[in-house]
């Protein structure tokens, strides 16, 4: 644990989906921006008809907007990839349009999704993300942490899936807050509990994060690579 975030620098947070971000890291996002430091995030798909409605992603859209505001979220590129549709896209354009943005925002620190969540778009967006970060020059991102995403990460077959061992924990007891209202702007996802989508569940996984380095709530990531 450190006192502050600033370390990191400039960040980028890559969601296959809308809330992603918030879900996996939205205390640390807060933080970040507390620290003073840019936080971007990107947002990998967008829903199309028919399966999505355009009411329904524009309804999503204004969601996330209020949420990055409550956040302090700097800007958020949108790279309108087809949703829960990732896989009939060659692996070449996901590479490309993830990498046009890390290169262009050129962050210090990256943050992906787990390798081994259950949807399909999670697996490709990590996969792509780290193509991106590929260590070819001085300015490639300095550190890669992959986030959890509670009803992706641990509902994939243990022992067969890769298995979401945190060993980074940044302590968010002064930002959970701020993450539950950000969730809470989601009005299209949030869940009842005991569905794992429910603002109980986001805050009892921050417990349970955070007792495991003795803190009040914590987030939890598996660190992928640093530079120092």
């Amino acid at each position: 644990m450190q006192n502050g975030l600033a370390h990191l620098g400039k960040t980028l947070i890559v969601a296959p989906h809308p809330d992603d971000e918030v879900l996996g890291c939205g205390g640390t996002m807060a933080r970040l921006a507390d620290d003073g430091q840019e936080v971007h995030v990107a947002i990998v798909t967008r829903g199309y008809e028919p399966a999505f409605s355009e009411e329904m992603v524009q309804k999503v859209r204004t969601e996330l907007a209020e949420a990055h505001e409550i956040l302090g979220v700097a800007r958020c590129h949108f790279l309108d990839l087809p949703a829960a549709a990732l896989d009939t896209l060659p692996g070449a354009e996901i590479n490309a349009a993830i990498g046009r943005l890390v290169s262009e925002i050129s962050p210090d620190t990256l943050f992906l999704p787990f390798l081994g969540d259950i949807h399909r778009d999670h697996q490709l967006v990590f996969n792509a993300g780290l193509v991106a970060a590929r260590p070819r020059s001085a300015g490639v991102p300095r550190r890669i942490y992959a986030y959890e995403t509670l009803s992706e990460t641990n509902w994939a077959a243990p022992g067969v899936n890769e298995t979401f061992a945190p060993n980074v924990f940044f302590d968010v007891s002064d930002t959970i807050e701020r993450k539950l209202k950000a969730f809470s702007r989601f009005e299209s996802q949030v869940k009842s509990f005991p569905d794992e989508r429910s603002l109980k569940t986001i805050e009892a996984l921050a417990t349970v994060r955070g007792s495991t380095v003795y803190r009040s709530s914590a987030e939890a990531f598996v660190l992928v690579r640093e530079i120092s």
